[in-house]
């Protein structure tokens, strides 16, 4: 990879004499925060070694925010660690990062170090190191999560809950507990977090933090290589350093944590992020540990800044789901990158490259995530996956897109998400029913229906809310599914018992003139 670009790392940290070191430690873009590491690399300094991979970054057209996130935090971090005093060499290469690795390890005699990568495919790299080099490799295990995977893959099984993991955690963490019972009385308060937020209802931004010389040297670079990767880069409003993204963290404890639970599913029109965190992509990255955030919220509960149901139902997401769906890619991995419940293959709806739809709940899901990489659960979950399986689209095209249109996305957590929770694919290992809906839970939740071209009271014909006679017609055509599914089989009932024949014809009918119409990326 040509030099022009690193001006701002190449002054310090591409001199370093391999042979003057006998150990080093290899850091990937996901383990930015040696707090996180074994304390012997703090004692010692070994040599730290960072590796750009160009083709890392063309295996998928992966947001150029999300390009220019990763490389200029793995840049700040390296510099950082060569302030602290750690020898540091940073390689930039053409190739994959192993390759990268090789070459540059050739003539090292010393032991070399490396955690555990998060993704299947980066570790598989790694752990062939052995066959290539000469010096002494060993990995050590992945320290950025709260769970041993080891004990709880054997569990993963359709029937096993993120419910019972989540308690367990909880029991085992000390973590809103009162003895042996959930603080509060209750282990889970999501039944107060479905709210509609309010119209006029005061909402605090999150900060935007500007670009300094290093991350506008990287955006001019991801420019210049990645011309035609997904979605836009005419700002970039991210952290990039932990201390910024610490300052993130406590914004968020101050101002929104709050009122994150009541809100946490509601849908404002353009506004992506109401009370959410939009910490995940520190957390994935390695700038924030999962340890200090929820810390922080329980000191914000124990100080009574930040209600009950708004730190349980954040602590949830964090000590449960997003442990639980490691532990699950973990137990399924690799197999289920092809799973494929409802044997669906058409291609993704062209409106997820483009954002442009008459219909306004997709447009303000697909508009934040082209211009920042980012939208939050429920956009995710009920509105892009719940049309994408509606439309009867392959997930696993599905899951490409969210891999590399979100800036916290990495597979290990977008894959349990989409192929296991949000569409199905496995067929109930993680999720118990499938998530879809009608456009009645959107205009619930949102104020985007009263600005959408269809109508949401229509039902079928040209006019009506696609979402209202999609749904049907895939209760309809997927009714072994639901009625296997003790928690949805009753909508099956309610379509033989509940439709007449001429509704029938005319869910019928509309879903066939509409996914007509529908153009797919080619």
């Amino acid at each position: 990879m040509p030099r022009q670009y690193l001006s701002q790392v190449d002054t310090k940290l591409s001199k370093t004499d391999l042979k003057s070191h006998d150990k080093a430690v290899f850091i990937l873009h996901d383990q930015l925060n040696l707090e996180a590491w074994p304390a012997w690399i703090k004692d010692e300094h070994p040599l730290l070694i960072f590796i750009e991979s160009r083709e890392k970054g063309e295996e998928l057209p992966h947001h150029k925010m999300k390009a220019t996130y990763v490389l200029s935090a793995m840049r700040h971090f390296a510099l950082e660690c060569y302030e602290e005093g750690f020898p540091v060499l940073y390689h930039s290469t053409k190739g994959h990062f192993d390759d990268g690795l090789t070459d540059l390890l050739q003539d090292f005699d010393g032991e070399l170090t490396y955690m555990m990568p998060s993704e299947w495919d980066s570790r598989q790299c790694l752990r062939g190191l052995d066959e290539s080099l000469d010096c002494d490799v060993s990995e050590i295990p992945n320290s950025f999560f709260f769970a041993d995977p080891e004990e709880w893959t054997e569990k993963i099984e359709p029937g096993y809950r993120m419910e019972y993991f989540y308690r367990d955690m909880r029991r085992k963490t000390g973590y809103l507990m009162d003895g042996d019972e959930p603080e509060g009385g209750e282990w889970n308060y999501d039944d107060q977090n479905r709210e509609s937020l309010p119209k006029n209802h005061p909402v605090p931004d999150i900060p935007v933090i500007e670009p300094d010389s290093i991350t506008q040297e990287v955006i001019e670079m991801v420019e210049d290589y990645f011309p035609n990767h997904f979605g836009k880069l005419e700002h970039f409003p991210y952290a990039v350093t932990r201390s910024d993204a610490l300052e993130m963290l406590d914004q968020f404890i101050e101002e929104r944590l709050d009122e994150f639970g009541p809100y946490e599913d509601a849908l404002k029109l353009d506004d992506h992020q109401l009370f959410h965190s939009q910490l995940s992509l520190y957390m994935n990255s390695g700038l924030l540990t999962p340890q200090e955030v929820c810390g922080k919220a329980l000191k914000a509960y124990d100080e009574g800044d930040a209600r009950l149901n708004s730190v349980e139902g954040f602590v949830r997401q964090i000590l449960g789901w997003r442990e639980f769906i490691r532990i699950y890619y973990e137990a399924m991995m690799p197999d289920v990158r092809d799973a494929n419940h409802f044997g669906f293959t058409n291609k993704l709806p062209e409106m997820f490259w483009s954002g442009e739809t008459k219909m306004k709940c997709m447009e303000q899901s697909i508009k934040p995530v082209i211009e920042e990489g980012y939208s939050h659960h429920i956009q995710r979950l009920m509105i892009l996956s719940n049309f994408s399986n509606l439309t009867e689209t392959d997930p696993r095209e599905l899951n490409r897109w969210f891999w590399f249109a979100y800036v916290d996305a990495y597979e290990w957590v977008e894959l349990p998400n989409v192929l296991g929770m949000s569409t199905f694919a496995d067929g109930g290992v993680l999720a118990s029913k499938p998530y879809v809906s009608s456009g009645n839970y959107i205009n619930k939740m949102s104020d985007y229906c009263k600005h959408c071209e269809y109508s949401i009271t229509q039902k079928t014909g040209e006019n009506a809310c696609p979402f209202n006679y999609l749904y049907w017609n895939f209760v309809d055509k997927q009714r072994e599914t639901f009625n296997d599914s003790g928690r949805v089989n009753f909508m099956v009932n309610m379509f033989d018992n509940k439709k007449s024949d001429q509704q029938k014809k005319e869910i019928r009918e509309s879903t066939e003139a509409f996914l007509s119409e529908l153009k797919r990326d080619e």
